[in-house]
């Protein structure tokens, strides 16, 4: 029988739904038995600078710590 459990999505950037920070982006990470994905709480001028913040080491180091609860 096929394992019928969908593989994690990866962290994303994404444009802020906030009005407060209108015009900047956030990077969302999917976390697992959560619906929402969890938001670092940063915020970026643009899309490229979300992304190199994301493959950055302070970036990967940021999202194995949120995801570190969820694979304990």
């Amino acid at each position: 029988m096929r394992n019928k459990t969908k593989p994690l999505p990866s962290p994303f950037a994404a444009e802020t739904k906030d009005q407060r920070y209108a015009g900047t982006w956030e990077v969302l990470v999917p976390v697992p038995d959560r619906v929402k994905p969890h938001r670092v709480p940063m915020q970026f001028q643009s899309e490229d600078e979300a992304q190199g913040w994301l493959h950055s080491a302070e970036g990967k180091e940021t999202v194995a710590e949120i995801l570190k609860p969820a694979k304990a």
